[in-house]
């Protein structure tokens, strides 16, 4: 299974955006998993494709249940995606069981396309979305297959053993993380003190390190999920990696910047925020 080739236009026909799939649980208030990744993917020009892995009932102030879909609807999915539409890059986010991580993993294998790997573990109100069997194998057959993998400090921690609690810490996390096999490694700054930089390494040597001033703003529900769909649109539009990562930064920042109060607890980034400042 490769991805579809886009079908040459017709004269005068419209072009076909780039095409990003998303395999992600869905978040009912709408700040995170799928719904982020959608929003994120429209806003900077791609058309967004989804495989739903689980369904929550999530809000502001926390998640109240998670309902994982059958591994069979999920393949299902993403047979049906891939077979006939095509796929330009593809995120993966919430893959909750060992098994489910085991079936995407089978699948995402046969594509050419590059992929987005951002192992979420722990949702922003501290409640558990990856089994702890699941991190063995998201370990073994899925990052190898990753072109960039997107942990923040604790889910770093989680892969690698290695506390991330400053710059050296990152970078040894990060060394780790390559020796798993993903082409690129960016590990996260937004949780440590100080300025929010994050650190890419490549598995050819590069090295850079992102660095954006942190907002004061509590509104921050999503941002995973955005940044790491922000890399697969700029990959699916033909970007290299660094200049992927550099823009999903920029168009992060701004959200964290723009995000915006919902409900009793912590509101989501602003999806939007370009069309809403222009």
């Amino acid at each position: 299974m490769t991805a579809a080739p886009t079908p040459a236009p017709r004269p005068g026909a419209r072009r076909v955006p780039p095409r990003v799939l998303t395999v992600a649980g869905s978040d009912a208030g709408g700040g995170a998993g799928i719904q982020a990744d959608l929003k994120t993917i429209l806003a900077l020009g791609g058309h967004g494709m989804s495989a739903v892995t689980a369904v929550t009932a999530q809000n502001s102030l926390g998640v109240q249940g998670v309902w994982d879909l059958p591994v069979e609807a999920v393949t299902a999915q993403l047979d049906s995606v891939t077979s006939d539409i095509g796929v330009d890059a593809c995120k993966t986010g919430m893959l909750s069981s060992a098994r489910l991580v085991e079936a995407v993993a089978e699948r995402l294998a046969r594509l050419t396309t590059p992929l987005v790997v951002d192992p979420v573990a722990v949702s922003k109100h501290g409640d558990p979305l990856l089994a702890p069997d699941a991190v063995a194998v998201l370990r073994e057959l899925l990052l190898p297959l990753a072109t960039v993998v997107t942990p923040n400090t604790d889910e770093a921690e989680l892969l690698t053993g290695i506390p991330v609690h400053d710059e050296a810490s990152q970078d040894r996390a990060a060394g780790r993380l390559l020796e798993l096999g993903p082409g690129w490694v960016l590990v996260k700054g937004g949780h440590l003190a100080g300025e929010a930089v994050d650190l890419l390494v490549g598995r050819d040597g590069s090295r850079r390190r992102l660095s954006a001033p942190r907002a004061d703003n509590r509104h921050t529900h999503g941002t995973g999920c955005t940044l790491a769909s922000a890399i697969a649109t700029g990959l699916a539009g033909g970007l290299a990696v660094p200049d992927a990562v550099a823009a999903a930064k920029d168009y992060v920042t701004g959200a964290l910047a723009g995000g915006f109060p919902l409900g009793g607890g912590i509101g989501p980034v602003d999806h939007g925020w370009r069309w809403r400042a222009g």
